[in-house]
């Protein structure tokens, strides 16, 4: 890492101009939040492997900036040369540069692997001390990282319409009433998940998520993909010809923007109109609409910036709001995925009675312990999170993991997003709590659950706990809220029966599932971090209240919903009403529920899910896995 560090310092000096900082993101060339293994820059530098944070290198300094949710993780991974600032409790990165770096300061970034909206609060803050945001030509870290992972060529696919549920034309035709309503001419699209939804298409590039690296343009007239040709089968050539879009190289968008900026990339193309309109007379305008939050700063840089419309993405909604299709597939593949789920846990039972002695998932009695010494088998965090996997696999329409899987036990509980590795995860205990956090993708919908367990005794306050965080859990999904409300309105619901007690966590209630597409996804979001984007029927949208206690445990559960609308008594205001539909089957384990500590209705909830959750899954389970499950959902006395 010295070295590293070193070679990275000699590039910033003999930059033109001298750089005093260099700022290596996270994020790719369209944003995302995982990206493929080429683009791990900032985890190449650092040593910090989580999904979010930034790096920045000065002269004398190298410091991570990273979230909530990655604080324990970052102290594990970075070595002595890093200083960890943790977001939300020390300054914010363009706050510490602008106050911290001397006056003139030059300070380096990729253009492409920010957004517009970043770079612009960047310079706003430097102003004050004439700093300078300067885009390197060439990305610095890729100079040298010798052994950066080549590019993969890997298949584009089509997504069928009978997963998709809306054609393509469909989708551009709506488009373009946007741009008529907003005076817009054209779209520079470079979210991942938006060019492959609007598209109907999907791909392998990135792990955990179904897309291709593309770009896309759409105009009034006409409509581009810029993706490397070799991934693109006749099959898939003719899909996308068929529905007007032409097919560019990946690197061609950067002189089309340009060509887009001056009104001539539709006459240089021979893309034919869509839906044989053209807009013309007063109907035309010179906006080009980007979305600020995922379109980079390099094309945003091609655009003159009086005629850029920053606004959110028009595809961000659109895909966000599930068609009946979506809808159908999400349920199915929530069901098949319970079914897995449920089997892993009667395997896992299983495994951990016969190595370990452990009392069970129903029995509360003190594990029995067995003499390691004559174990031939052990259960590591990594053996039996590859054993879930294995279930998953075996279902319908399963493609892979929608995330690496969360599979902790004990301490590593507490750290929110830990990720086990084989060489120093940890052996399962019997005695300590176990969490899971596990998804797949599937050709008709995303999942995402989290349940923790524990096989043995556990403790008053983590009975307690476990209480607290499902009463929140249950609170969230039972809501029922006028329309207009957003996350941020409801985060309180989960945090309340935590409050009580004195405790809390530190991460967002719920995010945006995608359709057979990224796990999270936006624009809608249940958090104490407010965004004002009210919940609308058809959206999904996870319910995953926490608990964690560093170097202990931590517990999580979590339900994939669905927003419909409700049938209330009265209408108040005749806004109409919402609720939640929780499309995620699983058991909650009855024995680490604290009983007295839930309400009569809570307890009628708990009953009643568990009793369509023995319903909907028995037809995908065994004789013995339906007898554990009618066990396991057996109803609790009000």
């Amino acid at each position: 890492m010295v070295d590293t560090l070193s070679s990275l310092r000699s590039l910033m000096a003999s930059h033109s101009p001298p750089l005093h900082a260099l700022i290596v993101p996270s994020e790719d060339y369209h944003q995302s939040e995982y990206v493929s293994a080429r683009d791990k820059r900032r985890a190449f530098v650092s040593g910090f492997t989580g999904s979010a944070g930034l790096a920045l290198i000065t002269k004398d300094e190298a410091l991570l900036w990273t979230d909530a949710r990655y604080f324990l993780q970052a102290e594990q991974q970075l070595s002595g040369q890093w200083k960890l600032m943790r977001l939300g409790e020390d300054p914010a990165v363009d706050i510490w540069m602008a106050d911290n770096l001397p006056k003139d300061a030059a300070i380096g970034v990729d253009p492409w692997c920010i957004s517009i909206d970043t770079a612009q609060r960047w310079e706003r803050a430097f102003a004050k001390k004439h700093q300078k945001l300067v885009q390197t030509t060439k990305n610095l870290v890729d100079e040298i990282w010798t052994s950066r992972p080549p590019a993969e060529i890997n298949a584009v696919v089509i997504q069928p319409l009978n997963f998709a549920g809306r054609p393509v034309t469909d989708k551009l035709q709506d488009l373009r009433k946007k741009f008529a309503q907003e005076h817009a001419q054209g779209l520079v699209v470079t979210a991942l998940d938006e060019v492959a939804w609007l598209y109907n298409i999907r791909g392998n590039d990135v792990a955990y998520c179904p897309v291709a690296h593309a770009f896309a343009i759409v105009t009034s007239n006409s409509a581009f993909i810029y993706v490397d040709k070799q991934k693109v089968s006749n099959e898939v050539k003719t899909h996308l010809e068929e529905n007007g879009i032409e097919i560019k190289e990946y690197t061609e968008v950067s002189v089309d923007v340009a060509l887009l900026a001056t009104n001539e990339l539709d006459s240089a193309s021979t893309a034919k109109s869509v839906n044989g309109k053209h807009q013309t007379g007063e109907e035309s305008s010179n906006l080009i609409w980007a979305d600020p939050a995922s379109c980079c700063y390099a094309l945003y840089s091609k655009l003159n910036p009086d005629t850029v419309l920053l606004q959110q993405s028009p595809l961000a909604l659109p895909k966000a709001l599930k068609n009946p299709v979506e809808l159908d597939g999400l349920r199915k593949a929530h069901i098949r995925d319970g079914a897995a789920v449920v089997q892993y846990l009667v395997w896992l039972e299983k495994k951990m009675q016969d190595i370990y002695g452990a009392s069970g998932y129903f029995s509360e009695e003190n594990t029995v312990k067995k003499d390691k010494n004559l174990q031939s088998v052990k259960l590591t965090e990594v053996t039996v999170s590859d054993k879930l996997e294995e279930f998953r696999a075996s279902k319908e329409n399963f493609r892979g993991l929608s995330f690496p899987t969360i599979s902790a036990v004990g301490p590593n509980a507490a750290i929110c997003h830990y990720k086990p590795e084989a060489e120093t995860c940890a052996e399962l205990d019997p005695d300590k709590i176990y969490l899971f956090d596990s998804g797949a993708q599937y050709l008709d919908g995303t999942t995402d659950i989290t349940r923790t367990v524990h096989f043995g005794r556990p403790s008053d306050h983590e009975k307690a706990s476990y209480t607290a965080v499902l009463k929140g859990h249950i609170s969230l999904g039972n809501a029922r809220f006028p329309n207009g409300t957003n996350g941020h309105q409801l985060d309180i619901l989960a945090r309340i029966p935590l409050w009580k007690d004195g405790l809390d966590f530190r991460h967002g209630t719920g995010h945006g599932v995608g359709s057979y597409l990224n796990v999270h996804e936006g624009p809608q979001l249940i958090s104490f971090r407010a965004r004002n984007v009210p919940l609308q029927s058809s959206m999904t949208v996870t319910d995953e209240p926490g608990y964690y206690e560093d170097g202990s445990f931590g517990i999580r559960l979590e339900n994939v919903l669905i927003v419909n609308e409700a049938d209330t008594k009265f209408n108040f205001g005749g806004k109409g009403y919402l609720s939640f539909e929780h499309i995620t089957w699983a058991p909650y384990q009855t024995k680490l529920i604290d009983l007295s500590l839930l309400i009569p209705e809570e307890i009628n909830w708990l009953n009643s899910y568990h009793s369509k959750c023995r319903d909907i899954l028995a037809p995908y389970l065994d004789e013995a896995e339906n007898a554990w499950l009618k066990k396991a959902t057996e109803p609790i006395a009000v």
